[in-house]
């Protein structure tokens, strides 16, 4: 069973393979050379002197130049990776949805599940060894993908809580990926020919990806509050600390909310317009910059957390499958 298993999805594995060596091939080289323009600008010894606190002394001019030079630099490389946002999907289009669905719309089901090997035996090989298959080809994928999105990261430029950076790396597709393989088959039970399936496993994984990101991700821990007076110039928020912010603005000493979606650093002895530290823009005595984030050195727990919601969701899916394909005529 397990042989007649891999010669019937071999060219799926080697169309797998091979898309993996060619994203190597792509993110080897790359990632070296973000490293080593990286560890050029001094971009590592920034990211260490700036440690994980929230808030730092905003006295690293040469530090924020080098963040720039390495921003300009490699912008198009953060474009390009969201493009890997699409991998654990096209598993579940392409390993998941024709494997139910392709027998029964052929009709070999009825060969098939008319032998010696039982129907929950069937899928229970079946979906053992496209499922480690999918496990196998996710965690290269997740694994790789963060250590090609590091120097990116630490730069600045997106943060590992950043909606594409999160969802590409790390643990998280290795659950995205045995969700879209679990959701295909289980669709192929309920629309038994292959291109609803793949319709069904589209919508269903997008919509759920998008749900959980939006509404539930930013709960997954209670968030922390920070705040930083408006009159100190000299401090700012720590880019190297990678932290989520979900939401910011500029509150007055009640707490009210004065400016949704603004920071304002207000320097001692200013002249010109908002030199009275913004009170042209109704900004009063007391005032304080405000964020509601989540810390960046939550990353892995949510990751885990994120992981594991997927990881349940394609289990349950699995079961209902195999009790969707003991009553399939």
């Amino acid at each position: 069973m397990i042989w007649l298993t891999w010669r019937q999805h071999r060219k799926q594995a080697l169309v797998t393979a091979i898309g993996l060596v060619l994203l190597a091939a792509f993110m080897i080289p790359t990632g070296l050379a973000m490293r080593h323009t990286f560890a050029d600008l001094g971009l590592a010894d920034c990211v260490r002197a700036l440690g994980t606190r929230s808030v730092v002394a905003a006295s690293a001019d040469t530090c924020g130049r080098a963040s720039v030079a390495f921003n300009n630099e490699y912008a198009t490389m953060s474009m390009a990776g969201i493009l890997f946002l699409v991998l654990p999907l096209l598993v579940g289009l392409f390993w998941g949805a024709p494997l139910v669905a392709r027998e029964v719309e052929a009709g070999t089901h009825r060969m098939v599940w008319t032998q010696a090997v039982s129907r929950r035996h069937w899928a229970l090989v079946k979906f053992g060894v496209t499922g480690t298959g999918a496990l196998i080809a996710s965690v290269v994928y997740g694994l790789g993908t963060s250590w090609w999105l590091t120097p990116i990261s630490e730069a600045g430029q997106h943060g590992r809580f950043n909606a594409f950076f999160f969802d590409m790396q790390g643990l998280a597709p290795i659950g995205y990926t045995l969700f879209a393989v679990a959701l295909g088959v289980c669709a192929g039970t309920v629309w038994p020919k292959v291109l609803p399936a793949m319709t069904a496993t589209l919508t269903g994984f997008v919509g759920l990806r998008v749900a959980l990101a939006t509404l539930a991700r930013p709960h997954y821990l209670p968030a922390r509050v920070l705040t930083f007076p408006v009159k100190d110039a000299a401090v700012q928020t720590n880019p190297a600390a990678q932290d989520w912010i979900i939401s910011y603005g500029i509150r007055d000493a009640s707490g009210k909310m004065l400016t949704p979606n603004a920071q304002i650093a207000c320097a001692p002895g200013a002249t010109g317009p908002g030199a009275a530290c913004g009170t042209d823009l109704g900004i009063t005595s007391g005032s304080y910059n405000w964020q509601l984030y989540q810390p960046g050195d939550r990353f892995w727990l949510f990751q885990s957390i994120e992981t594991g919601i997927f990881v349940a969701l394609a289990a349950l899916l699995l079961y209902l499958a195999i009790r969707r394909i003991r009553r399939i005529a």
